[in-house]
């Protein structure tokens, strides 16, 4: 067993996600817990409001191709035509110094780390409904409404795959969610029967095909 812990945190794009680590992080130092947050390689093109080695370390396709080849990512996923790679020595480094660290990234992802360290713990942001999800997505005035459709259907498919994690969180009430992150973390956390009920309610909202 590793002195940290490993938290993979997963979402549909406009849940929430970004904003609620960022919280997140700044409780837990509050709270004198060891947490920080992986920075992800990337082929996506950077953002004007982000920072290389803040937000994303931006690499070239080529650049990718040749870390993913040399064994450097503890997973990787292609996302909306993009690659992404989490640095297996960066993560390990960390872990092995106590911190407890935050992966931000897909199902796919997560699922290759769970099989790699079962002992990982995977939470799952939830909207609090699909009208929400997507008046946040056109909110952000960052994609056209061609990619907010895409990022529809893809997040649709991203919720589909919500039991892969160990648990959900809602994003309706932000200071809740983040509180009950902090729980996750310091492993706290016990989801009571009413919670769970009220989940599953609300995955048989956002996902109605599959009740």
């Amino acid at each position: 067993m590793l002195p940290g812990s490993l938290l993979l945190i997963s979402a549909p794009s406009g849940a929430g996600k970004t904003s609620l680590v960022n919280a997140l992080v700044k409780t837990a130092d509050a709270d004198a817990t060891r947490l920080c947050v992986s920075v992800s390689h990337t082929t996506r093109p950077k953002r004007p409001i982000e920072k290389d080695g803040v937000n994303y370390h931006f690499v070239t396709p080529e650049q990718f191709q040749a870390m993913q080849e040399g064994g450097e990512f503890l997973e990787s996923a292609r996302v909306f035509d993009n690659f992404y790679g989490t640095s297996k020595s960066w993560v390990e480094e960390h872990l092995q110094a106590g911190w407890n660290v935050i992966l931000e990234i897909d199902w796919q992802g997560a699922s290759q780390i769970k099989q790699l360290i079962p002992e990982a713990v995977s939470i799952f942001i939830l909207p609090p409904s699909l009208e929400a999800l997507r008046s946040r997505l056109q909110n952000r005035a960052q994609d056209n409404p061609e990619v907010i459709e895409k990022r529809m259907t893809e997040a649709v498919n991203e919720l589909s795959h919500y039991e892969l994690a160990d648990y959900l969180v809602v994003n309706d009430d932000f200071d809740h969610a983040v509180t009950t992150l902090l729980a996750i973390c310091k492993g706290e956390y016990r989801p009571t029967e009413q919670e769970l009920a009220q989940q599953q309610a609300l995955i048989k909202n956002l996902l109605p095909k599959s009740s």
